[in-house]
C-alpha cells in the first residue's frame, strides 16, 4: 500500500475536485465513502479505481488493479465530503447512463426535476428494494453520482442502473418497450394507486415543490393518486415514490 502524507498530493487534489459534477464527467470517476459502501462495491462488482484509507481502517479483499493508499487522519479529513470521516474513501468508474432505445425491463421509476440528492438516493434505494429495473432521471434532477446521492442510495448505486434522458427520449423508449407511463398527479383520468396494473409500468414522480412538469404530464398514459387524509395535499417525493413502488411490488 502506498503512503501519502501531503494534502497537496495530486491524488488528494483529484479526490477533492470530484465534488464537482463537471469534473466527474471529465474524469469518468465518482467518489464514495465508508467501509460499508466499499464492501458493497466489491460484492457487486463495481469498477473501483482507487481506495484511500487511514491506518486503522479494515479493508475487504480488493482486485489487484485497485490503487490502495494510506493517509493520516488529518489528510483524510481534508479530502472527505463528510464532517466525520469513516476512514475510507474510494473512487469508481462512472457507468454508462444513456437510456436504451428499447429498455428490456418491465418496471421503471422516472424522476422529473427531483433536485434533492438525499431524495434521489432514497428513491434509488427503494426502487432497488422493490424490484424496479432502473431509474430514469429527467433534466433538473440531482446528480446521481454526487457523494450525498451515492451515500443515500445505500449500495443501490452498484446494483440498479440509472439512466438520464429528456422527457421525449424517455417516452419514446417506453413506447418502444410497450411500457405505459403513469404519473403521480391529479387530472380527469386519475386512478386510485391501488387499482393500477403495474405488471409493466413506468412511474413518474415530480419535484418536491411543483410536482410533474406539464411536458411530462402530457406524455403520461394515465395519472395516479395516493389516497390520503383530505387535510393533506401532498407527500415528500421520496415517500410518494416509496408508496407507489410498494404498490407495484405488492
Amino acid at each position: 500500500m502506498e503512503k501519502i502524507t501531503s494534502r497537496a498530493n495530486p491524488l488528494m487534489t483529484h479526490i477533492r475536485k470530484l465534488s464537482s459534477a463537471a469534473y466527474r464527467r471529465e474524469t469518468g470517476e465518482y467518489l464514495c465513502d465508508s467501509p460499508k459502501l466499499l464492501a458493497e462495491a466489491v460484492q457487486w462488482g463495481a469498477e473501483i479505481v482507487t481506495v484511500v484509507a487511514t491506518a486503522e481502517a479494515e479493508l475487504p479483499a480488493l482486485p489487484a488493479a485497485v490503487r490502495c493508499v494510506e493517509v493520516p487522519r488529518d489528510v483524510m479529513e481534508s479530502i472527505s465530503p463528510m464532517k466525520t470521516p469513516q476512514g475510507v474513501l474510494f473512487t469508481c468508474r462512472l457507468p454508462e447512463t444513456v437510456l436504451p432505445a428499447k429498455p428490456e425491463g418491465k418496471r421503471y421509476m422516472v424522476l422529473d426535476g427531483v433536485q434533492d440528492p438525499g431524495n434521489v438516493g432514497t428513491i434509488w434505494r427503494t426502487a432497488d428494494a422493490f424490484g424496479c429495473d432502473g431509474l430514469i432521471l429527467l433534466p433538473g434532477c440531482a446528480d446521481p453520482y454526487s457523494a450525498k446521492t451515492v451515500r443515500s442510495s445505500m449500495g443501490a448505486v452498484f446494483r440498479l442502473p440509472v439512466y438520464t434522458a429528456t422527457a421525449a427520449e424517455m417516452k419514446e423508449a417506453l413506447n418502444a418497450a410497450q411500457i405505459p407511463l403513469y404519473g403521480a398527479a391529479l387530472r380527469d383520468d386519475t386512478l386510485d394507486a391501488r387499482d393500477v396494473d403495474y405488471t409493466r409500468a413506468a412511474i413518474a414522480i415530480g419535484s418536491e415543490g411543483r410536482g410533474l412538469t406539464e411536458e411530462v404530464l402530457t406524455l403520461c398514459d394515465r395519472t395516479v393518486r395516493i389516497p390520503m387524509a383530505e387535510r393533506c395535499e401532498s407527500l415528500n417525493a421520496a415517500i410518494a415514490a416509496t408508496v407507489l413502488l410498494w404498490e407495484a411490488y405488492r
